[in-house]
């Protein structure tokens, strides 16, 4: 995984490369190659998908709600040992 830093320098040397050329090139054609440029940049990164995050989101949901409910069933086992004689 590169660095912020790393990442940001190298795209820009790579863009400043792409759009210092000396012939002018259509628009579509620099999107595109920019495109490329960050998806490159992207994947150097250490990031995972939209999906991915959500769908893990879901699943802390549940394991927090799971552990809310064995805390509340320690402190009641804790009360009722306290009762005891």
């Amino acid at each position: 995984m590169l660095a912020p830093k790393a990442l940001l320098d190298a795209l820009s040397d790579h863009a400043s490369k792409l759009f210092s050329g000396d012939t002018a090139q259509p628009k579509a054609e620099l999107e595109s190659q920019f495109k490329v440029l960050l998806q490159s940049g992207f994947s150097k990164l250490d990031l995972v998908s939209r999906e991915e995050f959500d769908s893990q989101m879901i699943v802390l949901a549940r394991t927090r709600a799971r552990l809310e409910s064995l805390e509340a069933k320690v402190v009641e086992l804790e009360a009722r040992l306290a009762q005891q004689p």
